[in-house]
């Protein structure tokens, strides 16, 4: 082919114009396509992400080629050499190899090409579903704004009117409502009344529970489209016609409220009020899942709201009523302590004066017995006396009784000697058992310490009070006082198992039994003996006399002192037995040689029957008073003078022609009192140089007591006093000496 080609001599006479625009199109065609390789190279070297970067070498590598050919056509307008034509050949080859394998190529790249469309379109869904995602996510987060805002709306009170009304208005600007009503059940919880209205005043509308349209919101736990004809579809009226448009109802449970109980809460079988939300009938709006969700969400918070509100306002009915009945407590307490101050008062008065008469009526009575009498005066005295006793009994135990009850009665706690205070109570029961022919034992078990600390006051009277009933109550036979310590072995009260005493190293308990063969007691009557103002019955105190109090009291002082007592008996005519337990504690080691001493000689043992030379001074505002201790004292030796007040006490006192021994000072007196007598007599004399100051009052309480102590006295002696008191009390002091030497002093 090459060789029938005269390349030197051209075929055709060529044209100059035309070849010259050939000329000038192929060198742009070859410009133009070394530029596109050039290009493409670009893009490929800016292209990250572009796929199918060899496709584009190949591409670009026929461009070359064929701008290559075009190029060297160029030199084929003219004459040319042969070499020319092989390259230009060799071009067209090349440019044939490629342009083919690139065809091939496009076949298999072009279904890659329309994927990557495909792809593309996807994506562009994609893009889109995720565009009304974004905007779902943000309708569902200005619906949760919106849901906080209201739900801080409704919290920010707890009046249920309030939660309801902001509720209702909340509900009506974040929704654009055309209405919005709350339906609540009536007290009887078969209807539904309308309670609160957005646009206007609630109507006076009544809907039965059983309306197919509630029942159809009741059973669903999700907000539900009714019809906007339903009776609950209640708006405002424009125009003389009632405007809804889309209507929406969601039930508001009630909580059940079993611990409180409202006037106008409805009972447990009403679990739902009903909310009615309206869309405006001028709209196209239809309801969003998301609004159904914001209104299901506030129906559950509006809910809980009520609930609180509704446990508040009850609390706080509560707690104005617990502060009435505290204001009335506090108010019953004031009246009750001023009763008892009253009832303390009177007492304390009636004390004082009872006891005074009852001081002349003891000593005079006393005095009489100490004169020759006929038998059957004697019996009178003797009556006299013992009534006497008996009415001072009565006092004390009154009084006991009082302080016992307000808790003022505290015990007196000191060292004393624990075996004679049960001597002095078989000492003091023996006279009258003698009477009734009746044996009194006293047992003191070998364990029993000669010391203790307690007070012997309380534990002589409470266990006074019990020989003293056993020997009352027995007709004929014994008693006997068994005292010993309490050991864990021994029987204890069947109705009181809890008590249980344990001994320690700075405490004991010392238990006391008395036995009688007396009257016996039905086993029911026992529980009611501890009870004041109690017998076993009525014919006891007709027979026997008695208030009922001595019982009364030990069970209390047994109590003070950490005690137990009880009462057995076998039945009527069987005897009864009286047992209490209390509690001592140990005395420290110093203390025993002061107590032990008086054991060896009792109190009373060595009493003196004549103080001739005794000057003592009687001082006191009662006349009688006065005249009775006078009369004690002469017939006991004594040399009297007599003060009517503490200012006439101290002028005879400051006389020197004389020296007293001993000052009987009544405590109570006007102007200036037994207290001031001896606060002015420690002033001015030394205390070798004054007389001993005894006491006399009829106050039994123990500040009294303390105070004269308090105040220099030497002993308290409490009216009424006796023949014998009286001459105890003088022994007393004369064994004691006090701040002088008595004996020096005679």
């Amino acid at each position: 082919m090459m060789d029938s080609c005269n390349c030197v001599e051209p075929q055709w006479p060529p044209d100059d114009l035309l070849m010259r625009y050939q000329y000038v199109s192929d060198f742009f065609i070859a410009l133009a396509y070394f530029s596109i390789p050039l290009e493409l190279i670009y893009f490929v070297k800016k292209s990250s992400i572009f796929p199918y970067r060899w496709v584009l070498v190949q591409f670009g590598a026929f461009i070359v080629l064929c701008g290559a050919t075009h190029l060297i056509s160029l030199w084929t307008f003219s004459s040319h050499s042969r070499t020319v034509a092989v390259v230009l050949t060799v071009a067209k080859v090349l440019t044939a190899v490629v342009s083919c394998a690139t065809a091939l190529m496009l076949v298999h790249i072009i279904p890659d090409l329309l994927s990557v469309k495909t792809r593309e379109l996807f994506l562009k869904k994609k893009a889109a579903e995720l565009d009304r995602e974004m905007g779902l996510i943000r309708t569902q987060e200005e619906t949760g704004r919106h849901v906080r805002m209201l739900t801080h709306e409704i919290r920010s009170t707890l009046d249920r009117d309030t939660i309801l009304n902001t509720t209702l208005i909340e509900l009506g600007k974040t929704l654009s409502l055309e209405d919005c009503t709350l339906w609540m059940p009536t007290p009887d919880g078969q209807s539904l009344e309308l309670k609160n209205a957005l646009r206007a005043d609630p109507l006076n509308v009544i809907v039965p529970l059983h309306h197919p349209t509630i029942k159809q919101v009741f059973s669903s736990t999700r907000a539900v489209v009714i019809s906007p004809n339903s009776p609950v579809c209640v708006t405002r009226i424009r125009g003389g016609k009632y405007m809804t448009g889309e209507v929406v109802a969601v039930r508001v449970p009630l909580l059940h409220l079993s611990n409180f109980h409202f006037g106008d809460w409805p009972d447990a079988g009403a679990r739902y009020a009903l909310l009615v939300l309206m869309l405006p009938l001028d709209s196209a709006r239809r309801w969003h899942v998301h609004e159904l969700e914001l209104v299901e969400v506030v129906a559950d918070q509006v809910a809980v709201a009520l609930s609180h509100a509704t446990i508040l306002e009850e609390s706080m009915q509560a707690r104005d009523l617990l502060m009435d009945q505290n204001v009335a407590l506090e108010h019953a307490r004031q009246q009750a302590e001023t009763a008892i101050r009253a009832r303390n008062d009177f007492l304390a008065v009636m004390n004082h004066e009872m006891r005074t008469p009852m001081h002349a009526i003891i000593a005079l009575s006393s005095l009489l017995q100490e004169t020759e009498l006929t038998p059957e005066q004697r019996s009178m005295v003797d009556t006299v006396l013992k009534s006497s006793n008996l009415l001072a009994t009565l006092i004390n135990d009154v009084l006991d009784l009082s302080r016992l009850e307000d808790g003022s009665l505290e015990l007196d706690i000191q060292t004393f000697n624990l075996p004679s205070v049960f001597r002095e109570v078989l000492n003091l029961v023996k006279p009258i058992a003698s009477v009734k022919r009746l044996q009194v034992n006293l047992t003191m078990g070998s364990d029993i310490p000669d010391v203790a600390v307690g007070d012997d006051k309380r534990l002589l009277q409470t266990a006074l009070n019990v020989v003293g009933n056993a020997v009352k109550f027995t007709k004929e036979g014994c008693v006997n006082v068994i005292v010993g310590l309490e050991r864990p072995e021994y029987p204890r009260d069947p109705r009181y198992p809890e008590f249980c005493p344990i001994p320690a190293d700075q405490h004991f308990y010392i238990r006391v039994q008395v036995r009688d063969t007396g009257l016996g007691l039905n086993p029911q009557d026992i529980p009611m003996l501890f009870n004041k103002f109690v017998q076993a019955d009525s014919t006891t105190t007709r027979n026997y006399g008695g208030t009922g109090l001595g019982l009364a009291i030990c069970k209390r002082f047994v109590n003070l002192m950490d005690g137990h007592i009880w009462i057995e008996s076998e039945g009527v005519g069987r005897g009864s037995i009286v047992t209490f337990v209390v509690k001592l504690n140990v005395p420290e080691v110093n203390h025993l040689s002061i107590q032990i001493a008086p054991t060896s000689q009792p109190s009373g043992s060595g009493s003196r029957t004549d103080f001739s030379g005794v000057r003592v001074l009687v001082t006191d505002d009662n006349g009688v008073n006065r005249m009775v201790t006078r009369g004690l004292l002469n017939r006991l030796g004594c040399e009297v003078t007599l003060a009517a007040s503490g200012r006439e006490c101290l002028h005879i006192i400051s006389q020197r022609s004389q020296a007293f021994h001993v000052l009987l000072l009544d405590v109570c007196m006007p102007e200036m009192d037994g207290y001031e007598v001896a606060t002015q007599i420690q002033k001015r004399f030394p205390r070798r140089e004054r007389p001993l100051l005894v006491a006399l009052t009829a106050n039994t309480d123990r500040n009294t007591h303390e105070k004269c102590l308090r105040v220099g006295m030497d002993r308290v002696v409490t009216k009424p006093i006796s023949l014998e008191k009286m001459r105890s009390v003088l022994t007393e002091l004369l064994e004691r000496g006090s701040t002088f030497d008595l004996n020096q002093r005679l």
